[in-house]
């Protein structure tokens, strides 16, 4: 059988396709169980994120007047705070939902028959529909400041789908493990706390002192925000060569994840 990237075939993909009416269902569902009940229901989607850009704007950029080393823009460390944290929400929203989608929908995978590949996918959707909503608001607050950074914005377009493969591969894996050993979604929980403060998403990393920085080269996140700094914040291309590690990275994640989902799918359902 043709073997596609990742160790999916054919087969897994056309089979996700034949229950493409089921995954957007459940795209569609969770998006408005999550404003069910209140009072002003999807204009929350807008609110909360035009919030959180305007809080950063007005107090690092109004009230504490932060600037970047070498930066004369009044906004730029606002942008660049905004580049980091709002693309790290999209990558600790895919792992985080992808390391309890298997126990969270235990009694689904165990009364209907349906490819376990669905669940997954729904995650990605989920949080896709959730970083398009927030960057497009972001995209405009960009746009109205004077901000935007041009061409090199089509830039962003390769580096989120490597962020989105990083954290789906990583996502599935230790989705998998958490079936069979509980502590990992906690030991995650707490990794994840650290993984964001060694990542240059607050600061910059030329105020590091020189023996740590290439300490954080070796984190896998740290040049991908990078990318997304320089374009945002500067209006120029990415490095391209120092995104090799977490390009690697997310090859082997998503191989080592599908390898695992296939390898351990049917243990799954009688763990849960």
């Amino acid at each position: 059988m043709t073997q596609l990237p990742f160790g999916i075939s054919p087969s897994h993909l056309h089979a996700v396709w034949a229950y493409r009416g089921f995954i957007l269902g459940s795209v569609k569902r969770e998006f408005q169980s999550r404003y069910q009940n209140s009072l002003l229901g999807a204009a929350w989607t807008v609110l909360n994120p035009l919030a959180m850009i305007l809080i950063y704007t007005v107090v690092f950029s109004q009230v504490m007047r932060a600037r970047l080393p070498g930066a004369e823009n009044v906004y730029s460390y606002s942008i660049y705070l905004c580049a980091g944290v709002l693309t790290w929400g999209l990558f600790a929203e895919i792992t985080g939902r992808s390391l309890n989608v298997f126990i969270e929908h235990a009694n689904l995978l165990k009364k209907i028959s349906f490819p376990r590949l669905c669940l997954p996918t729904v995650v990605v959707l989920n949080a896709g529909l959730n970083f398009a909503i927030i960057f497009g608001l972001f995209t405009v607050f960009l746009l109205i400041s004077g901000n935007f950074p041009g061409l090199a914005f089509l830039a962003l377009i390769p580096l989120l789908a490597i962020l989105v493969a990083f954290s789906i591969g990583l996502g599935i894996t230790l989705g998998i493990l958490n079936v069979f050993f509980r502590d990992v979604g906690q030991l995650f929980g707490v990794l994840l706390q650290f993984w964001f403060w060694l990542t240059p998403i607050v600061y910059p990393a030329s105020v590091l002192p020189e023996w740590a920085r290439p300490i954080i080269g070796l984190n896998p996140l740290a040049n991908l925000m990078e990318g997304y700094q320089t374009i945002l914040v500067k209006g120029q291309w990415p490095h391209w060569r120092s995104l090799w590690l977490v390009t690697m990275l997310s090859v082997l994640l998503c191989a080592l994840g599908i390898w695992l989902f296939r390898k351990h799918a049917g243990e799954m359902v009688d763990e849960l």
